[in-house]
């Protein structure tokens, strides 16, 4: 993890460098706003990476002497399909469309959004991909 954290480190320095340079030039609060947000992001997702690195073993990625086959083998949990996320998408865009028409259309996608939810949640519970 040490690359991504030297990565994350180039692009905090660069939005701590363009901040005050758009500050001057342009006056725009927002704008600069924006800016400064996004540097302390890049800052603290820099300073989780760095931390961690130091802490964790070397990966196969972050050691110069390491070969292809260190790196192979199982590399994670990939979900299959799931037509959950398409139903929460559904209800929250019924929950949207309730601000804006009537509340009694967003209780009905806060109803439908937690079923889905609930669905999504546990999808490998039962069913064909159970565990």
């Amino acid at each position: 993890m040490k690359a991504e954290a030297w990565i994350f480190g180039m692009n905090a320095a660069f939005f701590a460098l363009v901040t005050p340079i758009y500050w001057f030039l342009s006056y725009d609060e927002t704008g600069t706003s924006a800016l400064v947000m996004t540097t302390l992001l890049v800052a603290l997702v820099t300073f989780y990476l760095g931390f961690h690195a130091n802490k964790m073993d070397a990966r196969p990625e972050d050691r110069k002497e390491a070969e292809v086959v260190d790196g192979a083998g199982e590399l994670g949990f990939f979900p299959p399909y799931s037509w959950w996320p398409l139903w929460c998408g559904l209800a929250l865009a019924v929950c949207v469309l309730g601000v804006v028409f009537g509340w009694w259309l967003f209780l009905i996608g806060a109803g439908a959004g937690s079923i889905a939810l609930i669905g999504w949640v546990f999808e490998y519970y039962r069913g064909e991909h159970a565990h």
